[in-house]
């Protein structure tokens, strides 16, 4: 790790003096004939390993490691992309009967438009429900959505429905269990809503965690249509994210009681739309817009401004003007390449984004046939400077964030320092160097105007001149216990070293009993092992941080380890997650126990156990006493545990 930090850092220092070219690649496909797509993957695939001007030589470099690798997977995924568009059903061809059981249920003028074959029919995927905040929104989408396509002669139809459960609501119960695996259901279920193939583009609904990503895998199946997402927007602002944390604080202390706790949660999280802080969901939106799939500047309007109506109009749109069916024909597949993956990570790092993208981002990518892993995430985050300080990297939300300059801004100094590809293939505009503008209300009218040049919060955002950090918010640890993810970007540096003894439990709730019996008043580091994807289906700690946050302020140094996961929400506490091999796989992870000396060093992205490691692998590895994964509907995943990868694969039991 050490080697690969100062590689980065001297090809950085001496990028004016290298002289950079890539190898050209070329993908062979046979063509019968110059089909449309034909036409994308000239235009958008020959020209892939020309020089990279003007871009930063680390992110050149990652990105011409990326190509080379998944230069075999990129191939076949665009062959079979073009077979299934050569092979997909022609609504006109189709059987009489499955044309009408097609549009059976449609009003007779979008019948009549359907039955003429030469307007577009998109296909609606929601995550719509009315207990999420951010999906509630959706509920008359439908509607809209199919207002605005009658509008310029098209037609929609809801495909079909995909579950969106919240994480929030199921921190530290048995359902969280359920999180990340209702990723891969959700791409399935996407799947399944396509498959009628009645379809010429695919508008996708979904703000949350795990709804985004599985909606995107889900589409990139079905890689030769063209999508766009629909953000629904942020709620408005509450309560202050710096006075929700101080009650959390005091409740965990049990210096306030429960109702005083929920009075304050309830006036953070108090109205329909996106919670404000910049955790997974939010951390979605902005790379939407990275790669390309959302209008530029649309994530964060709340779902009651006149803007958001507005957006969505011209979202459902543009998209009938990139379908095959007209002459700017953009599939996503094409959209989603080697360089707008790069851009995605790019602005993940840039903005102090979620965690869970190191894992999310991998399995995307798998799904277009691109292969990336957590060393191309590291080698980024050393170059990439950190832009925007939004909780909880900062005291500022989504909505300070987009009011100061938003991603218009954020992607303008990250274009100007050449960490973005501009030239990458967008739904919107001629390429990605289009994103630098925001939408604007004129006389009623929708109108783009180039966003500021200069943050107008710089306790918020900041130019590439004058960064917060010099480095991304997430680095990559290896070491005796394999290979980890931390988020540093909230985390001060006085806390980014400690070594310190083992405490080892298997259970969130233990923590809270230990903490009450005073065991964790000394330096130590918390180690939470059969959380991984294998033993629980990977649920989220975020339940910790509290304690761990009430500790730290005593003046204590406290880390947390775990083959669990932290979230989007992960704070000032360093935490060593993701790690991989997980407890189910054996490793150091299962054998160690309370006393044993751990440093974590995420300046040196180390972690290792201090002592006799030969000694320590020489034990029999710890079983849990708990794993009962029965209840709450978790028996019926086992297949999916029983299948599913690592967390630097992505956690997915498609791939």
């Amino acid at each position: 790790m050490i080697a690969r930090r100062l590689c980065v850092v001297l090809l950085q220092k001496n990028q004016n003096q290298v002289i950079y070219s890539l190898k050209y690649v070329h993908y062979s496909l046979k063509y019968r004939n110059l089909s449309k797509l034909s036409v994308v993957f000239l235009q958008n695939v020959s020209h892939i390993g020309a020089k990279m001007k003007d871009i930063n030589l680390v992110v050149a470099t990652v990105t011409e490691r990326v190509i080379a690798r998944s230069k075999e997977t990129r191939t076949v995924y665009l062959s079979n992309l073009k077979d299934d568009f050569g092979q997909k059903p022609v609504r006109g061809k189709l059987d009489c009967s499955n044309l009408a059981h097609g549009f059976a249920a449609c009003s007779k003028s979008d019948k009549d438009t359907l039955r003429l074959m030469d307007a577009s029919n998109i296909a609606i995927v929601t995550a719509y429900n009315d207990m999420l905040s951010a999906h509630q929104p959706y509920h008359d989408y439908p509607e809209k959505i199919k207002h605005a396509l009658r509008q310029v002669g098209c037609t929609a139809q809801v495909a079909g429905g995909v579950p969106a459960m919240c994480d929030g609501i199921t921190q530290g119960r048995p359902g969280m269990d359920l999180s990340l695996l209702s990723r891969d259901i959700i791409a399935q279920g996407t799947a399944i809503a396509l498959s009628h193939q009645m379809f010429d583009g695919v508008l996708a609904l979904g703000i949350c965690d795990k709804i985004v990503p599985g909606l995107l895998i889900g589409i990139l199946s079905f890689g030769y249509l063209p999508a766009i997402f629909l953000p629904s927007g942020p709620m408005e602002s509450g309560l202050s994210n710096k006075k929700k944390r101080e009650i959390r604080q005091l409740y965990a202390e049990g210096k306030v009681d429960r109702s005083q706790l929920l009075k304050a949660e309830s006036e953070s999280y108090h109205s329909r739309g996106t919670c404000t802080f910049y955790g997974t969901a939010n951390s979605n939106q902005i790379l939407l817009e990275a790669l390309g799939l959302q209008l530029p500047g649309s994530s964060f309007f709340n779902p009651d401004s006149p803007m958001r109506d507005i957006l969505t109009v011209e979202a459902c749109q543009q998209l009938v003007r990139i379908t095959a069916m007209g002459s700017d024909y953009r599939p996503i597949g094409i959209v989603v390449d080697e360089k707008s993956i790069v851009n995605a990570i790019v602005a993940l790092l840039a903005s102090g984004g979620s965690t869970n993208h190191t894992m999310h981002l991998v399995v995307i990518a798998r799904a277009a046939g691109i292969i990336i892993d957590w060393n191309d995430i590291s080698d980024l985050s050393l170059v990439i400077p950190l832009l925007a300080k939004i909780y909880p990297n900062g005291e500022a939300d989504v909505n300070h964030f987009h009011a100061a300059g938003g991603t218009g801004f954020l992607f303008g100094e990250l274009l100007r320092a050449g960490y973005l590809h501009p030239d990458a293939t967008t739904v919107w505009g001629e390429s990605f160097k289009d994103y630098c503008v925001e939408p604007k209300l004129k006389d009623g009218n929708l109108h783009w105007d180039k966003t500021p040049t200069k943050p107008l919060d710089r306790s918020v955002l900041s130019g590439v001149d004058q960064p917060f950090e010099s480095e991304g918010g997430i680095r990559l640890l290896e070491g005796d216990f394999g290979r980890a993810i931390i988020k540093t970007s909230a985390v001060e540096r006085r806390h980014q070293k400690i070594k310190a003894p083992a405490i080892v439990i298997e259970r969130q709730e233990d923590l809270t009993t230990l903490f009450e019996l005073g065991h964790l008043d000394r330096d130590c580091v918390v180690v939470v092992r059969y959380q991984g994807p294998k033993a629980l289906g990977m649920p989220e700690l975020h339940k910790l941080t509290s304690i761990l946050g009430v500790q730290q302020d005593k003046g204590y140094q406290v880390a947390l380890m775990t083959d669990g996961r932290m979230s989007g929400a992960s704070g000032k506490v360093p935490a060593a997650i993701h790690l991989v091999p997980e407890a189910a796989d054996g490793g150091l992870l299962a054998r160690i126990c309370d006393g044993d000396v751990i440093l974590l060093d995420a300046l040196e992205g180390t972690l290792n156990i201090v002592g006799d490691i030969r000694a320590i692998m020489s034990r029999d590895p710890a079983r849990p006493m708990w794993i009962d994964q029965r209840g709450c509907g978790r028996e019926l995943f086992k297949v999916n545990r029983d299948n599913i990868g690592d967390a630097e694969c992505g956690a997915s039991f498609l791939f």
